[in-house]
Order: C-alpha cells, then sequence, then structure tokens
C-alpha cells in the first residue's frame, strides 16, 4: 500500500445500476437509441452503431447515463470499461453497469485501476463468475478493492497516465495516415482494382500462383507444442498485416505429424476462415512458418511482386468476403475460390516501382512502432508503480 492511500471496497465509493432488461415482444413505450456493450470500447464509446428498443418515459432517469458515469461491461470481455462524457444523455441495458462516484473520487482513475486489473489477469481470474462465458455480476464488481489516494494525487496520476496514453494515440494515427499515403500512391498508379479504369490485364491468382492451407496437428498432445520452435500461425493473427512473430510455435514432430509445410519469407496470406472480420483478411509472412487450415499461402512464381499484391488484396477485402461460400456468404473462403479471384497485373517494373516506394513508408512505420513499443513499456511502468 502506497504511504497516505488507503483502500475500499468499490461500493463503498459509488453507486451502481445494471441497464434494463429487454424484451422486444413485451417492451412498450417509444422506440429509443440505447447503448450495449458494442458501444463501450476501453477508454472509448463507440457510436459508429447505434440499437433501438422500447422505452417507457419513467425509464428515463432511472436507465439513463449522464456526463461523469463510468460504463463497464458485464458480459464479453467483462470489465471493459469507458467513461460517458456527452452532455445529453441516454439509455442503456443491461449488458452495462452504470457506475457515479461519489464526491472526491475521479472517475478517470478508476478507469484506469480497473484497466490495470484487467491487462493484469485479475479482473477475469477472481472477479469474473462462471464457467465458460463469464459475467462481471454487480456483487463482484461492487466488492473489488480499489486505491483511495487523495483527489489530488488522483489528479496528477491521470494526468500523468493521459499524457502517455494521448503520445502512443498520436503514433498510431500517424500509422494509419502512413496506411492511408500507401493505398493512395497505389490508387494514383493503378486506380481502383474493381473499376480498372486504366485497363491493366486481369487474370486469376492461380495464373501466377499456386495456393496452399496449412494444417493443426493435435493440440491434445503436448509433444507437438512444449518447447517447439517452428512459427505456427492461426487465421485471427493475419490481421497482423507484415507478420515478424507467431503466438505459438509447434515442435517438429508436430510438424511431422500435421503433414504441413513450411511457408517462406514474403508470402502473401490470406485468411479463409475465422471470427467477426477475420474472414478476407491479408498478411504477408515476413519469416519462414506453418499456418493452420485456415489460412491460403500464395506461393508465387515471382511475376507478381509480393507487395504489390499485398497492398491489392488488402483493397479488395469486401471482394474477397463476397465470394465466400455457403448461405448468404456467412460461410468461408476456400483455395478454389481465392485461386479464381481475379487482380490486375500491371507490368513487373510498375509494380516493382509502387513496391520501393511502399517500403519506404514501411520503414517510417517499423520506426513508429518501435516508438509506440517504448511509450508502452513506459505506460505500462506507470501502471505498475502506481497500482502494483
Amino acid at each position: 500500500m502506497r504511504k497516505g492511500w488507503t483502500y475500499r471496497k468499490l461500493g463503498d465509493i459509488c453507486s451502481s445500476e445494471l441497464g434494463k432488461t429487454l424484451n422486444q415482444s413485451k417492451d412498450t413505450g417509444q422506440l429509443k437509441p440505447y447503448l450495449c456493450s458494442i458501444n463501450v470500447q476501453w477508454d472509448h464509446i463507440d457510436l459508429s452503431t447505434v440499437k433501438q428498443a422500447r422505452f417507457e418515459d419513467t425509464d428515463d432517469e432511472r436507465y439513463s447515463v449522464t456526463a461523469g458515469d463510468l460504463l463497464v461491461c458485464e458480459g464479453g470481455d467483462i470489465g471493459r470499461a469507458a467513461i460517458w462524457s456527452s452532455s445529453e444523455s441516454m439509455l442503456y441495458q443491461n449488458a452495462l453497469h452504470r457506475i457515479r462516484f461519489n464526491d472526491s473520487y475521479l472517475p478517470r482513475f478508476y478507469l484506469h485501476y480497473l484497466h490495470f486489473l484487467k491487462t493484469n489477469g485479475t479482473l477475469d481470474a477472481q472477479y469474473g463468475k462462471g464457467v465458460t462465458i463469464k459475467h462481471l455480476v454487480k456483487s463482484s464488481l461492487m466488492s473489488i478493492p480499489v486505491p483511495v489516494p487523495p483527489l489530488a494525487e488522483q489528479e496528477r496520476i491521470v494526468t500523468e497516465l493521459d499524457l502517455l496514453q494521448g503520445i502512443i494515440d498520436k503514433q498510431k494515427a500517424q500509422l494509419k495516415e502512413l496506411d492511408t499515403l500507401a493505398q493512395s500512391i497505389f490508387y494514383d498508379m493503378f486506380g481502383d482494382p474493381v473499376e480498372n479504369e486504366k485497363g491493366w490485364r486481369k487474370d486469376s491468382i492461380n495464373s501466377f500462383a499456386s495456393c496452399v492451407a496449412g494444417a493443426t496437428p493435435s493440440t491434445a498432445n503436448s509433444e507437438y507444442w512444449d518447447n517447439g520452435d517452428i512459427p505456427w500461425l492461426s487465421s485471427g493473427e493475419v490481421a497482423q498485416g507484415r507478420i515478424y512473430k507467431t503466438e505459438k510455435c509447434i515442435t517438429k514432430s508436430g510438424y511431422d505429424h500435421a503433414s504441413t509445410k513450411m511457408i517462406p519469407a514474403h508470402t502473401v496470406l490470406i485468411a479463409l476462415a475465422g471470427q467477426g472480420k477475420t474472414r478476407g483478411t491479408v498478411g504477408v509472412a515476413e519469416i519462414p512458418l506453418c499456418t493452420n487450415q485456415s489460412i491460403c499461402s500464395i506461393l508465387s512464381d515471382n511475376t507478381v511482386d509480393t507487395d504489390f499484391l499485398y497492398y491489392q488484396l488488402k483493397m479488395l477485402y469486401s471482394e474477397l468476403r463476397g465470394v465466400s461460400n455457403g448461405d448468404g456468404g456467412r460461410g468461408g473462403l476456400n483455395l478454389r475460390l481465392v485461386g479464381g479471384f481475379n487482380v490486375v497485373l500491371p507490368p513487373l517494373p510498375i509494380q516493382q516501382s509502387f513496391a520501393t516506394k511502399v517500403k519506404a513508408i514501411e520503414r517510417q512505420k517499423a520506426s513508429i512502432n518501435a516508438s509506440i513499443a517504448e511509450t508502452q513499456k513506459l505506460f505500462d511502468y506507470t501502471m505498475d508503480k502506481y497500482f502494483g
């Protein structure tokens, strides 16, 4: 315990209320917008998708959020939290806890503290209820011991953490600007790959590459995984873009058991399946690796530049998802569909000219990523200094 700090249960310094339990067949009243868990991201309220449901006028006071309220997810990514900062109130449903702090307690200080508990695993391990699907029930949330430093110290710590987070956010914004620049260069040189207004030759991926999928060794056999040193990529990791490391490695026996193959460095990859928006994401293996069966590796015959193909397929993400098989496009991609997918194929020297420009942008991105990593280390150290 830091000098001058005390600890109290969260419920002792705030009031908490779950939102309204909605029932489409029984609810009456007017259709009104409301907040649910998809709207609450870490330290950010996302209003890009706002649902509506029927609420009575009497619900407005009990189930409304006002400026300064801390919203915490009850299910899903439990504990994910953000502060409602708008001067206008809004309704919310029972997937969210609404926390209102008493005087002398700064909501942003406790937002940072919840994030600390989440990132070190304490929130899920000690306060999440349920075996397969975790929930952060009210009694559990309110029982969390929280630090109670003087208000001036809360403000100082929040200022310090917000400054570091602000630097990270600006650096990430720079990365997005560089990605936009690369896309702009592509459009300037080649036009829209769908419309092909410049009349480039178009052909299928099969015309210049072979498409292969990976495999997964038995997850029940530790011999295939323990102390493995062969990088193994899952479909969810393709979204990294340029892939220099994998979350898991397999052993030589696991590699042989799965009858998979090593994919050479600088190979374009496409996620064939996966949760959410994973299907159709594109990456580049920048190291030799093997993949699971839900990833297509495009092994080119070197008549098409890898960087050119990577950026083009990134820009054709929606079109790739659109050729998915299955009812209503909800199925997965497969090797046949990817191999038959058409792309524009300008002369190789022009592709390579684009790749040269892109490599310069990638060097800038690498420098920014290194800076983000250093700032993140300082942020994590500062969190641990105050909360650890």
